[in-house]
């Protein structure tokens, strides 16, 4: 496994130079550009400017791993869903001319007043339609286990045996709701068949890490670890500090 970052909260408001330069002096391998945080890879650039970005990724030691979309498919209405499952397949050109290895979407949430059976299907069907767009074009879509009740890894795992595309992953979240009896060993179990990518937060706090990296480790996953914490008035030497502290939680 190997240290990366999302550009929320800690990179955010940083240009696409600054965040290399910085990733690069901390010793983080790869980063996660979320949509909205600054660094300016949208889907609205051109061809000038996508060339440039993967040509800059080609000269950095950090990876560009995937582009994080806050695109969500858990929305009773048709036509909001089609309009998200739009914007996500822009994001999907995006990586591919970019460079990335993949987007992250997500649900955001069990709407009130439908049943959880159609909220999955809604979702299911989004992700069929984005998995076959995204294979033609050797991108991976990954969900990230995220939002009020669709953050269950039960749930994710009724989505994820509907959808079968190979193409899509989920993007561990590392939640609270992932720990049952102090332990995230059965929620794992659920999901690893799926695992494409990883978000990490505060390794100060009492999620199991050290299990969580031993699960992983366990399962054969040698991708990245994403630092997704709280903004700090000293970024730089937090993020000093964060890779000493994963390291050490990472050791076998």
């Amino acid at each position: 496994m190997k240290l990366g970052a999302v550009t929320y909260n800690v990179l955010r408001g940083w240009n696409l130079e600054t965040i290399l330069t910085r990733l690069e002096e901390a010793g983080f391998e790869a980063v996660e550009l979320r949509t909205g945080t600054g660094h300016g890879v949208e889907p609205e650039i051109d061809a000038h400017e996508r060339a440039r970005v993967r040509e800059r990724f080609e000269t950095s030691k950090v990876r560009l791993w995937g582009l994080g979309s806050a695109c969500e498919f858990h929305s009773p209405d048709r036509d909001e869903r089609a309009k998200q499952v739009e914007l996500a397949k822009q994001f999907i050109d995006l990586a591919r001319d970019v460079g990335a290895v993949g987007v992250k979407v997500r649900p955001n949430g069990l709407p009130d007043g439908v049943p959880v059976e159609t909220t999955i299907g809604h979702i299911a069907e989004c992700l069929r339609e984005l998995g076959d767009y995204a294979e033609e074009r050797n991108i991976e879509v990954w969900l990230e286990v995220h939002g009020r009740g669709t953050q269950e890894p039960k749930i994710i795992e009724q989505i994820m045996k509907s959808v079968n595309r190979p193409s899509v992953g989920v993007c561990w979240n590392s939640n609270p709701t992932d720990i049952e009896n102090g332990s995230i060993r059965e929620n794992f179990e659920r999901l690893k068949p799926w695992i494409k990518s990883v978000h990490i937060n505060e390794l100060a706090n009492d999620y199991p890490w050290r299990e969580l990296f031993s699960l992983l480790r366990e399962s054969g996953y040698d991708r990245y670890t994403l630092m997704e914490a709280q903004q700090s008035c000293e970024p730089e030497r937090f993020m000093r500090y964060y890779r000493a502290l994963w390291r050490e939680l990472n050791r076998p």
